[in-house]
């Protein structure tokens, strides 16, 4: 379990591409994608390499790391590889480590989104040619945690326009139509598309 100490307003954070500097050789990186590589309070991507990667968005990193997956990612993996992925990538809504949610900042910090948001972008930037990015939305009823949650997203789907992404959900969506989270999914669970922008409309 990873329970933060302290805002990220006060810890020292590295930009995206500062963080994508390698600084350990702790994992096959061929195979991971890990930023930074290193367990740090806030973690940007985590995943493996390939051209046409499902990318699941949660709400936030908890305390898994490459070839030490927790369930959620275990989950993940599986769904990718049983609708034809040669790969996943977990990405987040906010960046911040917290395995219970409501231990999660009170107050979005701007600096730790804009650099989430580039590591979007650069996580768009990965798919292979002649694939559109396929977006997982999979953060369940955890959005309503806190009220800046919603606006990231949205943030997210204005930068996924540019690049053609193409919105998912897996499983039955909750009753206010929030998508649903990777745990308990069915492994033969196929994902399907999500109207996101009518959905963050709704809330």
């Amino acid at each position: 379990m990873h329970i933060p100490t302290r805002q990220t307003q006060d810890l020292e954070i590295l930009t995206f591409q500062q963080a994508l500097v390698p600084t350990n050789e702790d994992y096959d990186r061929t195979k991971w994608l890990y930023v930074p590589d290193y367990y740090a309070d806030y973690r940007y991507l985590l995943g493996t390499r390939g051209e046409n990667p499902l990318i699941c968005i949660g709400i936030n990193p908890s305390t898994a790391a490459p070839g030490d997956l927790d369930n959620t990612l275990k989950s993940v993996e599986r769904i990718a590889a049983g609708n034809g992925y040669d790969s996943f990538l977990m990405f987040n809504v906010y960046a911040q480590r917290a395995t219970r949610p409501e231990d999660m900042d009170q107050v979005c910090n701007a600096a730790l989104h804009r650099e989430n948001m580039a590591a979007f972008r650069y996580v768009l930037e990965q798919v292979g040619a002649g694939y559109a990015p396929a977006v997982w939305a999979a953060w369940g009823t955890i959005i309503e945690k806190r009220p800046y949650l919603r606006d990231c997203v949205r943030d997210m789907v204005a930068i996924g326009e540019a690049y053609g992404a193409q919105w998912l959900c897996a499983g039955k969506c909750s009753k206010k139509g929030h998508p649903h989270h990777p745990l308990y999914l069915r492994k033969d669970e196929k994902v399907r598309p999500f109207a996101v922008v009518p959905y963050l409309d709704s809330l």
